[in-house]
C-alpha cells in the first residue's frame, strides 16, 4: 500500500479559470509584482505612497495636506501618515497655515529634493522595464488603459 500522506511530485496546479478572469485578481498580481520589484530596484525604504507625495510637493510646494492627499489618491488619513513619515525622515517639513492652524502646507527638504532625485531616476529606469515588451504606441495605449480603469474603479469607490 502507499503513502497516503506523501507529498505529490507533480507541479501545483494553478489558479483556476474563474480567477484568472477576474480584473481584481490580475490587478492585484501586478501590484505585488510591482511592490517586489520597486523595493529592489527603486528604494527598500521609500514606499510607492511616499514617492508620489515627494513627487506631489515637488510639483506644487507649500501646498495643504488635505490637496496633497487628493493629488495623489491617498485618503486624508494615509495622507497624513505619510507625511508624518516623510517629515520623521527629514524630507518634508509641514509648516501651519497662517491663516488656519488646522492646514499643513507641505516642503520638500534638500535631504527630500535629493531622494526624490535619485529615486526618480530609479523609478523611471523601472518603468521602462516594466514596459519593455511593448513599443511606444502600445505603452501609450496600455497608460490609457490603466488611467481609465482608475478613474472608473475610484468612482465605483466613490459610489459605494
Amino acid at each position: 500500500m502507499g503513502d497516503e500522506t506523501a507529498t505529490p511530485t507533480s507541479t501545483p496546479p494553478g489558479p483556476p479559470p474563474a480567477l484568472t478572469a477576474a480584473p481584481g485578481y490580475q490587478v492585484r498580481r501586478l501590484y505585488q509584482a510591482y511592490l517586489a520589484v520597486w523595493i529592489r530596484a527603486v528604494d527598500p525604504t521609500l514606499t510607492g505612497p511616499q514617492f508620489a507625495v515627494l513627487q506631489a510637493v515637488e510639483a506644487a510646494p507649500g501646498s495643504d495636506q488635505r490637496s496633497m492627499a487628493s493629488a495623489v489618491s491617498l485618503d486624508t488619513s494615509t495622507m497624513a501618515d505619510v507625511a508624518r513619515r516623510l517629515e520623521n525622515r527629514g524630507l518634508i517639513v509641514r509648516r501651519t497655515a497662517a491663516d488656519d492652524g488646522r492646514r499643513k502646507l507641505l516642503h520638500l527638504t534638500e535631504e527630500g529634493e535629493r531622494t526624490l532625485r535619485d529615486a526618480n531616476l530609479r523609478a523611471r529606469r523601472l518603468d521602462e522595464r516594466l514596459l519593455a515588451p511593448f513599443g511606444a504606441e502600445q505603452r501609450e495605449d496600455i497608460m490609457q488603459l490603466f488611467t481609465s480603469l482608475a478613474d472608473h474603479w475610484e468612482g465605483l469607490a466613490e459610489d459605494s
